[in-house]
């Protein structure tokens, strides 16, 4: 089983699938609740299935239907469930407020961290000492490990529920979405061991309520997803040949226009007013705009802490100047109800999603087109895992 491919929802079932056939070549039962999160470990020995108020964890390679350990501990639906890259621990996130680590090879609850309002998801920084959560409230929070303090407090937008988050395979860029469609970028920077979080840009990827964003393996792409029945994928890629062409083409029309028009009565130099378009594509010309990805790094709580606002640096992600997105590299149209969650292939040229409408299916981002589709859920599909790495990861 060299790729492990599952899906879970709303019809109380695990399914495990052939990805190339499209044969679902196991059902596991799930009788307790639906099933919200799945997350294989790095080693492909075991499933672990977020679910109501618990988490079970099962043995990809045995016929066992019933779970090998149970997580307990949680007091409402649990929302996000991550593992250390050896396997050794978990972490979670919950509607009950917390986010809790977890010995997997003791079942037994060893950090337990409060967000003071419900949290939608958890993950893992590559370094393996740092957990980032977003919660409803609006807040994303970055939790040192080794200290067990909260290190960063990233507020995108006041009491707008962040719903997702996704952290760089090589730690670089801090991704969340929120329910109004919106996408926050962060640079991660270490230095003198510790984690600088600066803003890089912001963006609108669905007017819509947005499900899940995720970095690529290979930091690439962001694929998001949401309520208006499509998964979009976006380029990060500083040298993606169509975004080099489009700032060309938009800085050249921009220079031909009469300084008038743009708004430039003292005659600046073309060049000044593409840097101001630089900036136009990061935040926007209003005040508000610019307070979006304000950061306040401290263990304090919410209440004692100033917030400052930090300004965008230039080195982000190619910007798309028309609309003030990241360039879209494919819109993904086939699903009939919400795309509630993603995975990337290894080599980041795939993408599997989930939606109400049962089906999960195979996308080559390449072309945008459907390769498989996996039917037999009876209710909505919510939650994919897949892992097609050659090498434990």
């Amino acid at each position: 089983m060299s790729v492990i491919l599952c899906t879970a929802g709303y019809d109380h079932t695990i399914r495990f699938w052939e990805a190339l056939s499209g044969i679902c070549s196991r059902t596991i039962q799930h009788p307790d609740s639906q099933v919200n999160r799945l997350c294989i470990t790095p080693d492909k020995r075991f499933l672990a299935a977020a679910g109501h108020n618990n988490v079970k964890l099962y043995d990809i390679k045995s016929t066992n239907p019933n779970p090998v350990m149970t997580f307990e501990g949680h007091t409402n639906n649990i929302t996000g469930v991550a593992f250390h890259c050896e396997g050794k621990w978990m972490v979670t996130s919950s509607e009950d407020g917390t986010v809790k680590v977890w010995d997997t090879r003791t079942g037994s609850l060893q950090r337990n961290y409060m967000h003071r309002a419900p949290v939608n998801d958890v993950v893992i920084h590559p370094n393996q000492g740092e957990l980032i959560s977003g919660d409803q409230a609006g807040m994303v929070r970055v939790w040192d490990l080794g200290e067990s303090v909260c290190t960063h407090q990233l507020i995108p937008a006041e009491d707008t529920s962040v719903l997702s988050v996704s952290v760089a395979s090589d730690g670089s860029l801090l991704c969340a979405g929120n329910k109004v469609g919106n996408v926050y970028i962060w640079r991660m920077v270490i230095t003198d061991d510790t984690t600088r979080i600066i803003p890089v840009c912001t963006f609108q990827a669905h007017r819509d309520y947005l499900t899940r964003v995720l970095l690529s393996p290979d930091v690439k792409h962001l694929a998001t997803c949401a309520a208006d029945h499509t998964a979009k994928v976006w380029n990060l890629d500083t040298d993606y040949a169509p975004a080099k062409v489009a700032i060309k083409e938009w800085n050249e029309r921009q220079a031909q226009k009469d300084p008038s028009e743009n708004g430039d009565s003292n005659g600046d130099s073309a060049e000044g007013n593409n840097q101001n378009n630089e900036l136009m594509r990061i935040f926007g010309d209003s005040s508000t705009d610019r307070d979006l990805l304000r950061i306040t790094d401290t263990s304090t709580p919410r209440e004692d802490t100033s917030q400052q606002t930090f300004m965008a640096g230039p080195d982000g992600p190619p910007m798309d100047p028309a609309s003030n997105t990241l360039f879209l590299e494919t819109t993904l149209v086939n699903h009939q109800r919400w795309v509630w969650d993603c995975a990337f292939s290894a080599d980041s040229a795939y993408l599997v999603t989930v939606s109400s409408d049962h089906y999960a299916r195979l996308w080559e981002l390449s072309t945008g087109n459907i390769i498989r589709q996996y039917s037999g859920h009876h209710r909505g599909a919510v939650c994919v895992a897949l892992n097609d790495y050659s090498e434990p990861r």
